[in-house]
């Protein structure tokens, strides 16, 4: 399966984000789409922003900011997402938000490569 691109989940904590930095220049170096940044856990305890300006400063989209809410974490630990189990929360319409701006930032990257050769079709008569 062709890699079409990547998702840099980051904490917004500044030791956190230079990791991210680290995979956004390897995943460029290979030439890897970097499709966005999602910024995790934020909130009081790791405060917030800080995937939203590393990606307004390395020009990529800001994917969305999920917050660190005890519900994403008890679902995940049952092994129920938290979109199935409690689609009504606000967690769960940011992480289905999310998914979408990376469906479309896919279906760009797509439209836009040329089609893969086919074989050619040999007519027997």
């Amino acid at each position: 399966m062709p890699l079409t691109g990547s998702v840099i989940v980051t904490t917004p904590q500044t030791i956190a984000l230079a990791d991210a930095m680290r995979g956004i220049t390897a995943f460029r170096r290979l030439e890897v789409p970097i499709l966005g940044i999602i910024e995790n856990m934020a909130g009081e305890v790791f405060g917030s922003g800080g995937g939203e300006a590393a990606a307004a400063r390395l020009g990529v989209p800001f994917l969305g900011r999920v917050n660190l809410a005890p519900i994403v974490r008890e679902s995940g630990d049952r092994g129920e997402p938290v979109v199935a189990c409690c689609p009504d929360t606000e967690q769960a319409q940011v992480l289905r938000d999310i998914a979408q701006k990376i469906a479309a930032q896919v279906s760009v990257l797509n439209a836009n490569r040329p089609p893969a050769p086919r074989a050619p079709i040999k007519l027997e008569i």
